[in-house]
């Protein structure tokens, strides 16, 4: 996640409706139903004839079209989140410290998550630390073990409850994301193109009997110095490419998660250099998106533009590509952090691009579930999480409106 002066990151009938109201309030706030506070008018984008989703997916899954689906061909919409910590200097997801790890896979599950997006760190992988106890203080049966023996614990409580997982490579050192930090590349001088490479064999052989780990998220946020295409030393488009296929060759069944540069922000470059893999249907691109990479946005209109032409073509262009917005995230202390009429607020943007989500359909995984903050740059441990969907026990919603927002996009896909 970027750092930012703001702090971070029934029935199918009834489902439905609910849905829609949503939208319908949320486009009235943001002014996004009638056009920009000038006045100015286009069209709500209407949603193309889409695959029905299914919310017990047949593994494994691959792309059909702008979708992913199941064995079975049936779409499963990723309405997920980001449970981060573990590739900090933590070497554990958040949260052990305060809750056990079963009550906090439950919440996830009783919230409606499906999915569940795991940063982890090259550094995490290849020392494999023994987690401190004082980070598991709620999970005795933890204590004395290797950072990547409890990952293992993680990725099967989520599994066994019927969540899908999926990898990211968040950072090369561990640490808190994303700044000029030394790792704005996929690789650094402590852990080279080549320990990328296989470190990310060693977590997809470590996973490969557990079908439900369905993806992998290459590198979380290229910047600053990576580019799509050109030099070879910060062309992020021919590495995706090298470790999708080397992941690939040891698993062809997992999905090859590929975000953009600039933080994630920008795909522009797919229209000349498309991501192709040696196993075809396995691409989705992955796009973040946060309020505070936006100023003076006037309307729904005005935010759609400012997408279009970075990722926004993928989804509504003539060549529709399977897309996952993979970070998008908002605060958790008031209600105008989830919509507002104010364009200073928060909620103003995150009213406009959750409308967008809706109205498009989009796989989706919100940042971050987190009720407290790792140990990082700028992070106290232990303290609230300014962006998380749960409060500082772990027990339930920091914010119900928040909740409940995400809670109608995920009705969307019933």
């Amino acid at each position: 996640m970027l750092k930012s002066p703001i702090c971070h990151p029934l029935s199918a009938r009834l489902l439905h409706t609910l849905a829609i109201l949503t939208l319908a309030a949320a486009c009235l706030l943001a002014e996004s139903c009638s056009g920009s506070s000038s006045g100015t008018s286009s069209p709500t984008p209407t949603p193309s004839p889409q695959p029905t989703p299914t919310s017990q997916p047949t593994y494994p899954l691959h792309t059909s079209g702008a979708f992913i689906v199941d064995a079975n061909s049936a779409r499963v919409r990723l309405n997920a989140v980001n449970w981060y910590g573990a590739e900090s200097t933590d070497y554990v997801v958040a949260g052990l410290q305060t809750a056990s790890l079963f009550s906090i896979v439950q919440q996830i599950k009783s919230l409606g998550f499906n999915a569940v997006r795991l940063p982890w760190s090259n550094q995490l992988y290849e020392s494999n630390p023994v987690v401190a106890d004082l980070l598991l203080a709620a999970n005795p049966s933890l204590k004395g073990q290797t950072a990547l023996s409890i990952l293992d614990q993680v990725v099967s409580a989520l599994t066994d409850a019927g969540i899908m997982v999926i990898l990211d490579n968040h950072n090369s050192d561990a640490e808190w994301c994303c700044n000029n930090d030394g790792n704005t590349l996929w690789y650094n001088s402590s852990y080279p193109q080549t320990s990328w490479i296989s470190d990310w064999v060693g977590m997809v052989t470590r996973y490969k009997n557990n079908h439900a780990v369905i993806g992998v998220d290459m590198r979380n946020e290229p910047r600053i110095n990576a580019t799509w295409g050109g030099d070879p030393s910060t062309d992020w488009h021919a590495a995706a490419i090298t470790g999708g296929n080397a992941v690939l060759a040891t698993n062809p069944n997992l999905l090859v998660f590929v975000e953009g540069v600039g933080w994630g922000s920008d795909l522009s470059g797919v229209t000349s250099l498309p991501v192709t893999l040696n196993v075809a249907n396995r691409v989705v691109y992955e796009a973040h998106d946060y309020g505070f990479w936006y100023s003076g946005l006037t309307g729904y209109n005005d935010y759609v533009s400012r997408i279009q032409s970075h990722w926004g073509y993928l989804v509504t262009g003539s060549n529709p590509q399977p897309l996952w917005i993979g970070e998008f995230g908002t605060c958790n202390s008031a209600a105008n952090c989830v919509s507002s009429t104010n364009s200073s607020d928060n909620g103003y943007w995150f009213a406009l691009a959750t409308s967008y989500i809706q109205q498009h359909n989009l796989d989706w995984s919100y940042w971050a579930l987190n009720g407290t903050q790792s140990t990082g740059s700028g992070r106290v441990w232990n303290t609230a999480e300014a962006y998380g969907v749960l409060n500082t026990s772990w027990n339930g919603s920091a914010l119900p409106a928040l909740t409940s927002a995400l809670q109608a996009m995920m009705g969307t896909a019933k």
